[in-house]
């Protein structure tokens, strides 16, 4: 039976975190009764990605550019569906997450869209940290953490930009925005069945890290600085 979703998941090492994610979105697709793909895109990874993956019946495919962005397109031009929504591996769909998306990219006044984020824990130095990031993302006007989107729109704006090295899915979204305003449509947001994303950077750096580098998250949000992103994201362990 043809899927009529495509998850794609980019993913470096990710193995201690891929099979929640995996496992969370054939939760959701059960809960909507819908068959659901998923398309994993190995960058680089020397662990048990691909093995954990594929015992959970994802598609797998190899994209090891350095290039967060070109790894994103890579699972996506890979889907079968129609309807793709992008998940990153630490991440985690709710029971609900499925039925939503497709409510929502079926939706002929979207023209896609992003979700509502939770973290998987609280702390008062991960609300300052978020605190310290949100202007960025607010400033910008899309919401992003899960996109779903429709694969003629995403042909339409050609993808993740692969000349960015960081913020290349915000890009993504103030793209599609500006595309669905040609075609009389907007940008939506899933709010109320999201997703769950893991805490490892703050495990990694600490809760307050963000909040007490400002100048780190100004460079990560100009999505051309190579050091702060290898910083933060390549260079940090898994």
């Amino acid at each position: 039976m043809r899927p009529v979703l495509s998850v794609a998941i980019p993913a470096h090492n990710e193995e201690r975190f891929i099979g929640r994610c995996i496992d969370s979105i054939h939760e959701s697709a059960r809960q909507a009764s819908v068959p659901v793909e998923v398309v994993v895109a190995l960058n680089r990874c020397s662990d048990q990605t691909r093995s954990v993956a594929e015992s959970l019946g994802a598609r797998c495919v190899v994209e090891d550019r350095r290039c967060i962005a070109a790894v994103r397109n890579a699972a996506v031009r890979a889907a079968s569906s129609l309807a793709i929504a992008t998940l990153d591996a630490d991440s985690w769909m709710g029971s609900r997450t499925v039925a939503a998306i497709l409510d929502h990219v079926r939706d002929a006044r979207y023209i896609g869209g992003g979700t509502a984020i939770w973290p998987e824990r609280v702390s008062v130095g991960i609300v300052f940290s978020l605190l310290a990031v949100a202007p960025y993302v607010v400033k910008r006007g899309v919401s992003a953490g899960m996109f779903w989107f429709s694969r003629e729109a995403f042909d339409a704006v050609g993808g993740f930009d692969e000349g960015l090295v960081s913020a290349e899915d915000i890009d993504f979204g103030q793209r599609l925005k500006a595309f669905g305003r040609t075609r009389g449509q907007r940008y939506g947001t899933i709010r109320r069945n999201g997703i769950t994303t893991s805490c490892r950077k703050f495990d990694r750096f600490g809760d307050w890290y963000l909040f007490r580098n400002p100048r780190l998250v100004k460079a990560i949000f100009t999505g051309t600085d190579r050091q702060a992103t290898d910083h933060f994201y390549y260079d940090a362990e898994r």
